[in-house]
């Protein structure tokens, strides 16, 4: 293959796949009314931002980290201040976390996955 070839690595499918969860479970939140509807619009915003800065360049303070910190943080806050009980918001959480925690470790040098960076 010659020309513009596009490579995919780990790290931007497991960035894409936080960053959609993130999106799932906010728009489920947001539709749910159990609560917690502000930071679930922050998660939303934050994770729409961290998909759209993967593909488009924003300046230079704007990066996917920033994005991923702020969706950090709202996704902890969704699991400390729960709004609901039910199992498949806080599984569809955690594992959105979990993924977003890899990308955020990575990203910020902390973590090193041989393959992954």
């Amino acid at each position: 293959m010659e020309g513009n070839d596009m490579v995919i690595s780990w790290l931007l499918l497991i960035t894409i796949a936080a960053a959609g969860l993130a999106i799932f479970d906010g728009v489920r939140r947001v539709r749910g009314h159990h609560g917690n509807s502000i930071i679930a619009i922050a998660e939303l915003v934050f994770a729409v931002l961290m998909l759209v800065s993967v593909f488009i360049a924003f300046p230079a303070p704007l990066g996917t980290i920033l994005f991923a910190i702020g969706l950090e943080i709202v996704l902890i806050l969704l699991l400390v201040l729960k709004g609901t009980r039910n199992r498949a918001f806080t599984t569809l959480t955690l594992i959105a976390l979990i993924l977003n925690s890899i990308v955020v470790l990575i990203a910020a040098g902390w973590l090193h996955i041989p393959g992954l960076g």
